[in-house]
Order: C-alpha cells, then sequence, then structure tokens
C-alpha cells in the first residue's frame, strides 16, 4: 500500500470508529507486508478482538493471500466470532492499487453479541420457534491460534480421527490447509507433520497431490 493510501485508510477506519462507537472496530491489512503474519498496519477499538497494530491475518485475509485475484470479492455483512464468544457482524472489502491489482483489505467488525441477545430474545416470546443460527466464523488473536483453528476445521471436513485417515483423508485435509492460505503462517509446515503424523517429504508430496487436485478442478 502507498504512503497515500494507507493514510487515508487510516483516517476512514478513525472516522467509523467514532461515528460507530467503541463497539465498532476497524482495522486495515497491507497484503503487501514483509511478512504476512503481521499484516494489520491500522486498527481503531481493537479491544473487540483483542488484536493490535502488528498482529497477524484473518481466514479472510490469508484466503485472499493465496487465491488469484480473479477470485477476490468483497464479503460484506457477515457473522464472526471471537475468542471470547463476542459476535460480530462483519464486512471486508479488498483495497486495489492503480492497476487492478489487491494490495490492502479494509475490514469492519461490529459487535453485535447484545442486540443479537435481545433479538433471540424477542424472537422466543412473539415468535413460534427459534430458528436455526448461522455458524458464525471465529476471529482469532494470533497466527498461531488460526492455525490451530485451521488445523482443526480440516479434520472436521473430513469427518474421520486424525489416527484413522487413510493417506486420501489426509490429502484432503492438507489441501483444505493450502486452500485457505495456511501454509503462509511461519512454521506451518512442521506443525501440520507432527500433527497428522507425517514426515516433511510425505507433506510435500500431498501438497503436489493436492495442488494437482485444484488444477484438475478449475480444468473442469
Amino acid at each position: 500500500m502507498t504512503e497515500a493510501q494507507l493514510d487515508f485508510y487510516k483516517r476512514l477506519a478513525h472516522a467509523l470508529a467514532l461515528q460507530f462507537g467503541s463497539g465498532c472496530e476497524v482495522v486495515v491489512h497491507d497484503l503487501e507486508a514483509a511478512d504476512p503474519s503481521h499484516s494489520i498496519v491500522a486498527i481503531e477499538n481493537g479491544h473487540v478482538t483483542g488484536r493490535k497494530l502488528g498482529d497477524g491475518p484473518s481466514h479472510v485475509v490469508l484466503e485472499a493471500l493465496h487465491a488469484g485475484e480473479e477470485r477476490l470479492e468483497d464479503r460484506l455483512a457477515y457473522l464472526t466470532k471471537t475468542a471470547d464468544g463476542k459476535i460480530l457482524k462483519s464486512s471486508t472489502v479488498f483495497i486495489r492499487d492503480d492497476h487492478g491489482r489487491t494490495v490492502g483489505i479494509f475490514a469492519v467488525n461490529y459487535d453485535i453479541t447484545i442486540l443479537r441477545a435481545m433479538g433471540d430474545t424477542i424472537a422466543e416470546v412473539v415468535g413460534t420457534g427459534p430458528s436455526a443460527p448461522r455458524e458464525p466464523e471465529p476471529i482469532v488473536r494470533s497466527v498461531a491460534d488460526l492455525l490451530d483453528d485451521l488445523i482443526e476445521q480440516s479434520v472436521q471436513l473430513v469427518g474421520t480421527p486424525v489416527a484413522l485417515m487413510t493417506k486420501e483423508e489426509k490429502v484432503r485435509a492438507i489441501r483444505y490447509l493450502n486452500d485457505t492460505g495456511a501454509f503462509l503462517i511461519t512454521k506451518s509446515g512442521p506443525k501440520v507433520c507432527k500433527y497428522f503424523g507425517i514426515s516433511k517429504y510425505t507433506l510435500y508430496n500431498y501438497l503436489d497431490e493436492a495442488r494437482a487436485a485444484d488444477e484438475q478442478d478449475e480444468r473442469e
């Protein structure tokens, strides 16, 4: 991001935070940062998620770093969840340069925990039955927590305990980790190897198979 872009988005973040109060966190990620594990370059009301300047990326940021330009689309008004249980209404807007290349992310996370609880109470009083809630996406405080969360999601996706996984199931889990940008996190390889009980060499082979499967899906 250029200095002019960073200055503008810092001022915009400050304005929105003042406009909507202390429950509104506004974050600016620099996707051109030398170390993607420290992508936050501006943040207002960081107490909402417990993050601060220099902290690491969210799931959305990792996916943005991993995905191609043609796949990037703004995500508006979706639910997220913090480690301490807050429910947030979030929007993620990709910042692009004059050539259309994605260089940053502008994100708004509004704490709707109390409002949501009030809404559930009202619905229970006036409604005939509770509706199925949408599952919010987690917001983690550190890249270590994020990697742990992604690994857990990969196991849930496969639906088999690691100790009972076949090779094909492990490849599927590794493919999910690759697609979500997990391997952009520093020292993620050794942790994934230890968790799945595989060697570094095996991990590379599984990654090759996962990427080949991705390419096949794209051709189809």
